[in-house]
């Protein structure tokens, strides 16, 4: 194919057609819990490092199935109650491509063990968080304890 720009020959027809590049969807998921902390997993590709769990979302699959989908083929656990947190959108959150995600705080249940593009998954404890972890996750991380304790105050007023 000829490239000029956003615009490409098509080798078949030639009739010149645009290239449209849009972010990649994605969802990630929250896990916290009190006595055991923040879930975890240990990416099994690159770009390596602790992350949330999430991934890509199918075409014509749901934001919150994608996110269930997702913590459950990487966690083997099952989403029961979902938030949604907000949207992350850096164009350089993701060293491979623009992604935008879209992260849920989630209750969850079942038995924990590692899956899918996850090599291992556990719980940290706030204060023992690894230093490797990947993508914009940290301030992620960072944003849903702010969001926890302004939750928290409100519901205690």
């Amino acid at each position: 194919m000829e490239k000029n720009g956003n615009l490409v020959k098509c080798p078949r027809c030639g009739e010149i057609v645009h290239i449209y590049r849009n972010p990649f969807l994605t969802v990630d998921c929250i896990v916290f819990r009190n006595d055991e902390g923040i879930l975890l997993i240990k990416r099994r590709n690159p770009p390596h490092g602790w992350a949330l769990p999430g991934g890509f979302v199918d075409y014509g699959e749901s934001l919150e199935d994608a996110a269930k989908r997702e913590l459950f083929e990487e966690t083997g656990l099952k989403a029961l109650n979902m938030t949604q947190l907000g949207a992350y959108s850096s164009p350089d959150r993701d060293p491979r491509f623009h992604t935008v995600s879209v992260v849920f705080v989630v209750d969850a249940a079942g038995a924990l063990k590692a899956g899918d593009d996850a090599a291992k998954c556990r719980f940290f404890p706030l204060d023992n968080l690894p230093n490797d972890i990947a993508f914009d996750h940290k301030q992620i991380i960072s944003d849903f304890f702010s969001w926890r304790k302004r939750n928290e105050a409100a519901s205690s007023e």
